[in-house]
């Protein structure tokens, strides 16, 4: 039987984005993915993870701190989210292999119960590598979505134009009609 279809308005960020995504505004109410396994699930597969990882009630816990770790550190401060990312990492290492097809890297984790969430905070950092001013929040002041900019010239504002992109223009456009 095929997994739930994912509810979420923004889907295949990266995947630390795309765990803090898990959670997002629908009419006015927050709504949260990772509210049980079953949510998990739906997100694993939806992250290609599901294969590979069991939507367990461990799995659940530890990638909810992942989720509250990548919180901090991208709604907050690195002063107030780098320790909690780092007791997440501190879960999990690469180890480099060598396979007929070139180099890979390997994660070994204390447990398979971390996987999703270590490979979250892992391509955070892999993030901050790459370009860390693209990492960004949806401009709508209701929205608490997050995406990568790929646009070209990196001014992308909103996490969909066709949803808070929308509701943006329309509202300055009722704005400056209202008083004509």
């Amino acid at each position: 039987m095929p997994a739930p279809r994912d509810p979420r308005p923004l889907t295949g960020e990266p995947l630390a984005l795309d765990l803090l995504n898990t959670r997002w505004m629908s009419d006015g109410s927050l709504q949260d993915l990772l509210a049980d396994v079953g949510g998990l699930a739906v997100w694993l597969d939806s992250a290609g993870l599901g294969g590979e990882y069991a939507p367990d009630s461990r799995t659940l816990r530890n990638v909810r701190q992942s989720r509250e770790a990548l919180r901090a550190v991208v709604d907050g401060s690195p002063e107030e989210g780098a320790p909690l990312i780092d007791a997440v990492l501190a879960h999990g290492r690469i180890r480099l292999s060598m396979t007929p097809q070139g180099p890979v890297e390997v994660p070994e984790l204390s447990t398979p119960a971390w996987g999703p969430g270590w490979l979250a905070a892992r391509n955070y950092l892999e993030l901050l590598t790459t370009a860390p001013d693209r990492i960004r929040s949806c401009a709508h002041e209701s929205c608490v979505l997050h995406f990568f900019d790929t646009s070209r010239n990196g001014t992308r504002r909103w996490c969909s134009m066709a949803t808070c992109g929308n509701r943006a223009k329309a509202s300055r456009h009722y704005a400056r009609t209202k008083d004509v």
